[in-house]
């Protein structure tokens, strides 16, 4: 089977997104032999598709563990004028205004379109909404003639991401589509008048034996914290993902337990500069229980999560969350909000906590609760491993991917 994957960026650029994208690729090729093809941008992160000041790869045409991935040069000029109608036609609600919210997201890629159509793939598949992408694979499959497969990860707490008609209307387009969890399913059929067969749930993958390896003494020495409880968040430093929330309950966290640390672990962002400002004016023995590692490689996360006692990630726009399978892979209990997908991925009280949105002091209590109760982390850690191992491995998440594509080039017949 040929397998055209279309993604918003893809290794060496980092996300959950991306890394979802090049594991079933990479699988693909490995356990069934398919010829599979990428195409995607030169973006590090999704700010390339609006500003031109951002670090990028090199456009052309690469193999990467057997997978073809071509990466396209992205439109990202006029940033202040897509801003502007993208804002005022959202805010007074004008014709269209999803196709100009969506021209502001990017990634704009004239080319794309007629290169997805002749890519000579049997299926056309990628992620994520409300990228631009998205539409550019339902354009291509058409011209093609080839079956389509949306991943979109919706986010239903994001209005201005994902209020917009175009989405659904190209999901009730393509030919399958791929929910993260059983609450993105519920969305779309309920909400949006989505066929219920159309939609399949299967949800992300992590690598338990590249965890299991992971090192976390060695990083315990480094940052000089030896024994200390750590706090980790991992992921992209943008202030959807709740660092800010996480910043301000470190002072009544270290009322109570002064020697915890706090590990930051993600891309840069432009948010970056806000939590190195916070970072900065700590006191002196509160600033060396705070590290940030910006843009670590990917295989020093296995080391980041063996070091952290826990991982507290109070994000309010997560489609799935695959920080939460990689905490568990490394057996660490995670907190995280009750919002959205969210608890119908963490079962609360079983392999992990669940706080409000944005409620500082619920936050503060779970993460004391967590410090003070070793034997409570060991048993939340221990259940998501278990889950992990039952659902979430790579090779499962593949092997489910692959079966919606057949499943599209060989549809059931009708009765």
């Amino acid at each position: 089977m040929h397998i055209l994957h279309v993604v918003q960026g893809y290794t060496p650029a980092l996300g959950g997104t991306e890394r979802l994208i090049q594991k079933v690729s990479e699988k693909l090729v490995e356990r069934h032999g398919d010829r599979v093809t990428v195409f995607t941008t030169t973006a590090y992160n999704c700010e390339l598709f609006w500003r031109r000041d951002q670090p990028q790869l090199p456009v052309g045409v690469e193999e990467i563990n057997g997978v073809t991935v071509h990466r396209f040069p992205v439109f990202n000029r006029l940033n202040g004028v897509r801003r502007y109608l993208a804002g005022a036609s959202y805010k007074f609600r004008l014709p269209y205004n999803d196709w100009l919210r969506a021209l502001y997201n990017g990634p704009i890629i004239p080319q794309m379109p007629r290169a997805i159509a002749r890519a000579g793939a049997d299926v056309i598949a990628g992620s994520s909404f409300p990228l631009l992408h998205m539409h550019y694979m339902l354009w291509g499959g058409r011209r093609a003639g080839v079956p389509v497969v949306l991943h979109g990860g919706i986010h239903t707490a994001d209005a201005f991401g994902f209020d917009r008609p175009m989405i659904y209307k190209a999901i009730r387009q393509a030919d399958a589509y791929i929910a993260n969890t059983r609450f993105e399913k519920e969305y779309l059929v309920e909400k949006q008048s989505i066929a219920e067969d159309k939609i399949t749930v299967i949800g992300v993958g992590v690598d338990l034996e590249l965890f299991a390896r992971g090192n976390g003494r060695s990083l315990r020495e480094y940052l000089g914290w030896n024994n200390a409880p750590i706090i980790a968040f991992v992921g992209q430093q943008v202030p959807h993902k709740g660092i800010d929330l996480i910043m301000q309950a470190m002072p009544a966290i270290w009322q109570n337990h002064p020697n915890a640390c706090l590990l930051i672990a993600g891309a840069q962002t432009t948010f970056s500069a806000t939590i190195q400002q916070w970072h900065n004016h700590l006191p002196p023995e509160q600033h060396q229980r705070v590290a940030i590692l910006n843009n670590f490689p990917e295989e020093q996360k296995p080391d980041i999560f063996a070091a952290a006692d826990m991982l507290v990630f109070p994000s309010g726009h997560e489609s799935f969350g695959i920080v939460f399978l990689e905490a568990w892979a490394a057996q660490k209990p995670v907190i995280g909000s009750r919002i959205g997908a969210i608890p119908t991925v963490v079962d609360e009280g079983k392999d992990g906590l669940l706080t409000t949105h944005r409620d500082l002091n619920e936050l503060i209590r779970a993460i004391n609760t967590l410090l003070s109760n070793p034997a409570l982390r060991h048993e939340l850690g221990t259940n998501g491993y278990h889950k992990v191992r039952t659902h979430y491995t790579w090779d499962i998440v593949a092997d489910k991917f692959r079966q919606v594509y057949t499943n599209v080039l060989s549809p059931l017949p009708t009765p």
